[in-house]
This record gives C-alpha cells, structure tokens and sequence, in this order.
C-alpha cells in the first residue's frame, strides 16, 4: 500500500492513533513567538497544527497529498486547503510565486523522496521555517528484528537537506510510546501514519516480531528544525 493510500483509509481514525505527531505539531507552535501572518503549512491532515494557533493569522495555506485528510481539515475564509504531493511539480508550481512569513510542517516531509528539491524552493518563498519530521530510528527494534529498512529518511539525510539552504537550530527528541498488550501495539503501527508503505508485514516478520518483541512500547525518533535563511 502508498503511503498516499495508507493515509487516506486511516484518515477518519487519524486522530486516534497520532499521539506522537500531536506533540510534535503542540510543540512547534508554542516555539513561534513572533505572530506571523502568512504560514503554509505542509502535510496539514486534519489540522492538528491549525487548531493551536492562538493569534490572528491573515493567510494560512494548508497542504497535504491525502484527499481524505484535506477533506476533514477546518475550513474558513482565511485558509485554503490544497491536495499536493510535495514531490511533484504541480506543488512546486503552486507556491513558486508566492511568500510566506513562516513554513511550517509536522511529521510529513520524512516522505519526500527529494527532501532537498523542497527545501531549495521553501527557503525562496520564506525566510522562515519550523518543521519536525521522525527519522529512520522510529521502530528501529522492529526494524532490527525484521530485518527491513525504514522507508523514513534518516536524520543524516534530513540535517543535509536543511543545512544546505537554512542556518538551523536542530534538536532531536527520542519518545516510548507505552502500550497494553501487542495486538495494541501492532494497530497502533498500521493506523497512526508512521509505517508508510510497510504497514503490511509478511507472515514471517509478524511471527518473528510476535516472538522476539519483547517490549511494552514503540520507538520514536523527532528532529526539529528551526531555520533562517542566511543574509
């Protein structure tokens, strides 16, 4: 399944299973101090950044390449919901003329197969930005039991792409996230947007992760980037 896919079927059941992503997009808003009045926002999904911002916002743009999650996003007359994939053209050629005082992003751009294409063109419409992405350790025990390969950028790959274009402040957090019992733990995985397109395992890697799993949490891995574009 796409990740385009896989977060359409979940997208009813998104806010759910996104425990993680609400405090990473909680916490890139409380770091913006400076009230800007036109944000883009990419990877939007139902709004979970929109709906923590506090001041008065003359412009919001919000992105995602999931249908159903433009669909439940609020809707009024100062935002404007558009259906992109931030790796093609039509989303490149929708923003290019356009400048925003800040971009903002939570849990999405770890998708991109061209992480640094986006940011080249971010850095030409907004002097600033405020993003978190998870990186490749996210359910790096699984990945380690299983044998696969995260489809989620690494943080090596990330701080490159950034680095190249923005002068940055970057921390990186490492969350558990506790559960009850496996059969939690495993829906958890297939519902909360994190899998991408490995939300499907083989027979042999649920028997293998059923007897060699031995904890009661997942693993997250969070950069967050705060970053200038240099004078």
């Amino acid at each position: 399944m796409s990740v385009k896919k896989q977060f359409s079927k979940y997208a009813n059941q998104y806010n759910n299973h996104n425990i993680i992503q609400q405090i990473a997009a909680k916490s890139i808003v409380r770091d913006i101090t400076n009230g800007p009045k036109r944000i883009l926002e990419l990877g939007c999904g139902s709004g979970q950044i929109f709906k923590y911002i506090s001041w008065p916002v003359d412009f919001y743009k919000a992105i995602d390449f999931s249908a159903s999650m433009c669909e439940l996003h609020p809707k009024v007359s100062n935002v404007t919901v558009e259906c992109h994939d931030f790796d093609d053209d039509s989303f490149h050629n929708s923003i290019q003329d356009e400048q925003y005082d800040l971009v903002i992003s939570s849990s999405a751009l770890q998708w991109s197969k061209d992480l640094k294409r986006i940011v080249k063109q971010l850095s030409k419409i907004s002097k600033e930005i405020n993003v978190a992405l998870f990186t490749s350790n996210t359910f790096k025990t699984i990945q380690n039991i299983t044998g696969s390969t995260s489809p989620i950028l690494s943080q090596k790959q990330i701080k490159e792409a950034f680095l190249e274009y923005f002068d940055c402040e970057i921390e990186v957090y490492n969350y558990n996230l506790e559960f009850d019992n496996k059969k939690e733990l495993f829906d958890y995985i297939k519902k909360s947007g994190v899998s991408g397109a490995n939300d499907k395992l083989t027979f042999k890697e649920s028997k293998l992760l059923l007897q060699k799993y031995d904890l009661n949490y997942l693993e997250f891995e969070v950069i967050f980037i705060k970053g200038l574009v240099e004078n």
